[in-house]
């Protein structure tokens, strides 16, 4: 038996009383259905009591984000500090119901700030709900003229055979790549956003040699030297704004382009039949509705008048289906999925 909680918290630890009688009620809620469904009654206490262990845990209490993801069995009990905000859910079945952190793995509120200037270089930690931290890189040079000429500010630019302007470019540039250089360590293996905080010329600079695939199009512009690390922060997270935006527009357009060859569908049997064989694609999934039924091994679906402890989720059982056949799914709200449907999918080909 599992039981599956998810509720909106607040990171002000003197309102967190109201947080656990939440989470008092939505645990009275599921054993309510246990006992419904006729399940072993000292199973169920034993889950009980690791939920009751929970709700009186002052000290856990204190340290909350937006919302918090509970997962329970009669041996053992894990939970999830999220920044996304959840709808209040209690789910009971013999599976843990996880389509809504989805969300916080399909969007991560998470990315680098490089803050890049002549006179000084640095790299910000931005975090879903923790205060921006600066990043120490190894290699990293301190400004432009130590890291060209072993020097401070360089007050004189190239002239001669090479112009000023041209000689501050060709100097830049280095400097760009000694940056770029230092940054792979960090930057390998991630896949989180890279935002670029740099005045012109710099800016242009930098973006010809980097190297880093995931480097945000949009770029915090003027000199970082005269911003916070709070302020590089809040207009960081304007740019993650945009990129998600982006993303799920342009997984709308091929989702329109794709539903035209006949390789897209937002019908939950059909859906739930493609994801049995492997032909999702990718997938776009309401996080918050819970839809209860079954679905059986050929990707048939029976749905059930109401929830309870008898039945699962099926949207969040075609999500499983899909990413265990290298599927891509994404955790929306209802009001981006095309039609406004529960979920939407891409096929692979035609079914």
């Amino acid at each position: 038996m599992c039981v599956s909680i998810y509720l909106p918290t607040t990171p002000v630890t003197p309102e967190a009383q109201a947080d656990r009688i939440a989470l008092k009620n939505l645990a009275k809620e599921a054993i309510e259905q246990l006992q419904e469904a006729g399940a072993d009654k000292r199973r169920v206490a034993a889950l009980s009591e690791q939920l009751d262990d929970l709700i009186d845990d002052g000290e856990f209490w204190r340290f909350q984000a937006r919302s918090l993801a509970v997962f329970a069995t009669p041996e053992n009990l894990r939970t999830f500090r999220v920044h996304n905000a959840f709808e209040r859910i209690v789910a009971v079945s013999d599976r843990f119901h996880l389509k809504p952190l989805l969300r916080t793995i399909s969007f991560p509120s998470a990315c680098y700030v490089l803050a890049l200037a002549q006179k000084s270089v640095r790299v910000i930690e931005v975090s879903p709900d923790l205060p921006p931290a600066e990043v120490k890189v190894e290699n990293m040079p301190e400004d432009a003229g130590r890291a060209v000429r072993g020097v401070g500010e360089i007050e004189y630019w190239p002239s001669g055979p090479i112009h000023r302007m041209e000689g501050q470019k060709v100097l830049l540039r280095q400097f760009a790549r000694k940056v770029d250089q230092a940054l792979r360590p960090l930057l390998t293996g991630s896949e989180i956003p890279l935002v670029l905080a740099a005045a012109e010329p710099l800016a242009s600079i930098y973006r010809s040699v980097n190297s880093y695939s995931d480097l945000a199009e949009a770029t915090i512009e003027g000199s970082p030297e005269a911003m916070t690390d709070a302020e590089l922060v809040d207009r960081a997270r304007s740019i993650l704004d945009g990129i998600h935006r982006d993303a799920l527009a342009a997984w709308k357009s091929l989702f329109e382009e794709r539903e035209n060859q006949g390789r897209a569908t937002t019908d939950i049997a059909q859906a739930a039949r493609a994801a049995t064989f492997g032909a999702v694609d990718s997938l776009l999934v309401d996080i918050d509705e819970v839809i209860p039924g079954h679905i059986d091994a050929e990707g048939r679906v029976v749905f059930a008048e109401q929830e309870g402890a008898t039945s699962y989720s099926v949207v969040d059982e075609i999500a499983s289906r899909v990413i265990m056949t290298s599927g891509r799914v994404l955790g929306v709200r209802k009001a981006d999925i095309p039609r406004g449907q529960p979920l939407a999918a891409i096929l692979r080909y035609p079914i």
